[in-house]
């Protein structure tokens, strides 16, 4: 049996939902199965030249952590080819794109059957946060809670693009953590948790300019986190007048602009123009999650 594996990239944050809130986008790993006398990963897209091979690739060792977590020793061979439109190091989610795709792929060829719930758990046990693994498994936005069991809500997203303006260089996301602070007083806690609940109720509402304004009142990481982004505060006052809101995506150094679709059409073309070193992908929130397509039937 041979397997079709689609997983969407994700966005995380959206402000002031640090490790919690993030929404699935219309950007995709897929992974063609197909079994093998040995492991092989080969990549078929410019931006995964260079990756690992064999068992050192990361969707196999996410395969062999869910072997080993349900007790299958053995993991049979396949050949694994890989395609791509998500950068990577840029924001968009790819590691987690890479884990689900990998509790997938074991859960396809070891016949696990595992619920959503408990390919969400084993997920976010390995990441350490849902933000980004739970809406590329669900699609949707995603607002999670992690303490050893995660609780979540999915709020399906539409009429709205997400625009992404991709710098030409990465931003690590270990570099990214290392600028954040190791505390807050409790009074700044309580505002910080503010700005985050009201930006929660804005989503649920599809009040865009209100999730927009919250944006701006983030505590928790755009802050701290804009001063490795060089361009952020340059492209925040240029699209002040046409974007709902501007956030750094996930640790950076993508940041998404909230647009009504219409003056994406309007004025794409000219934005490209006027910053011709960014890419600028009109995006949309991808609602139905991983894919998977086997031989005579496809699941999800």
């Amino acid at each position: 049996m041979s397997w079709s594996i689609k997983v969407p990239a994700s966005t995380s944050n959206l402000g002031a939902g640090f490790d919690s809130i993030g929404l699935a986008l219309n950007l995709y790993l897929h992974l063609s199965v197909v079994p093998a006398d040995k492991w092989k990963f080969v990549a078929k897209s410019d931006c995964l030249q260079g990756i690992p091979e064999g068992t050192e690739n990361l969707v196999y060792q996410i395969a062999k952590i869910v072997a080993d977590r349900f007790h299958y020793p053995y993991l049979p061979a396949c050949r694994v080819e890989m395609t791509s439109d998500i950068p990577l190091a840029r924001g968009l989610g790819s590691s987690a794109t890479a884990t689900i795709a990998g509790i997938e792929l074991a859960n396809q060829i070891l016949g696990l059957h595992l619920t959503e719930e408990e390919k969400l758990q084993v997920a976010t046990d390995i990441e350490g946060h849902p933000d980004n693994v739970a809406p590329a498994l669900m699609g949707g936005c995603v607002i999670g809670h992690y303490d050893q069991e995660v609780n979540w809500i999915k709020i399906p997203v539409e009429g709205v693009t997400f625009l992404a303006v991709i710098p030409s260089y990465e931003l690590k996301t270990e570099d990214a953590r290392a600028v954040l602070p190791k505390e807050f007083t409790y009074e700044r806690s309580v505002h910080a948790s503010s700005v985050a609940n009201v930006s929660v109720a804005a989503i649920c509402m599809k009040d865009w300019p209100l999730l927009g304004k919250m944006m701006k009142k983030d505590l928790f990481h755009q802050p701290y986190r804009k001063g490795l982004v060089p361009d952020y505060e340059m492209i925040q006052s240029f699209l002040e007048t046409e974007a709902y809101g501007v956030f750094l995506s996930g640790a950076g150094p993508t940041m998404i602009a909230i647009v009504e679709p219409e003056r994406v059409e309007q004025h794409l073309e000219l934005w490209q123009e006027k910053f011709p070193q960014f890419d600028w992908l009109p995006l949309q929130v991808e609602n139905e999650g991983v894919q998977t397509t086997s031989v005579g039937s496809v699941s999800t």
